[in-house]
């Protein structure tokens, strides 16, 4: 079994601190996509919104996420050691290798099934846990992304 990525929180509070923690990387990545794009000010100030600074946020929280990678005895086994975790798997049974995410914060496991490729496996499953998971956590949840807008541009304003 191998294990990918950092991000694995034991709380909502712990996942919705992360993410916010990924708030100024996010605007940085993307004003420098807007530079490299070669986007003047006013193409800047009117392209590049709170809901675009989020999704880059998101999609780095989510690339962030450890997965293991395993074979279908392995994963059957982590989730007999762990059977405390709901089970989302998809793909089929019937297929040797298994990418999963434990969440802990959700007691959840959410699973995909892949023949060969990993890469895109294990890119997948994370968008996935992050919209099934972590979305209504860290976003909609407590009202965690309310002041998205006002961080983002202050940020913005100290880098």
């Amino acid at each position: 079994m191998d294990t990918e990525g950092t991000i694995a929180p034991a709380t909502a509070a712990a996942a919705r601190e992360r993410y916010e923690a990924l708030g100024s990387t996010a605007q940085v990545v993307v004003k420098e996509t807007a530079k490299a794009m070669e986007m003047d000010a006013e193409e800047y100030r009117d392209r590049v919104t709170s809901d675009v600074v989020e999704t880059a946020r998101d999609a780095l929280f989510a690339s962030m996420l450890e997965v293991r990678v395993g074979s279908r005895e392995t994963f059957d086994d982590w989730v007999a050691e762990n059977d405390d975790y709901e089970v989302r798997e998809v793909g089929s049974e019937n297929v040797d290798s298994v990418v999963w995410h434990a969440a802990p914060a959700a007691e959840t496991v959410v699973a995909a099934t892949f023949h060969q490729e990993r890469e895109a496996a294990v890119g997948t499953l994370r968008r996935q846990a992050f919209g099934r998971i972590y979305r209504e956590m860290v976003v909609d949840g407590d009202g965690a992304g309310s002041d998205e807008s006002g961080g983002a541009t202050d940020e913005a304003g100290d880098e």
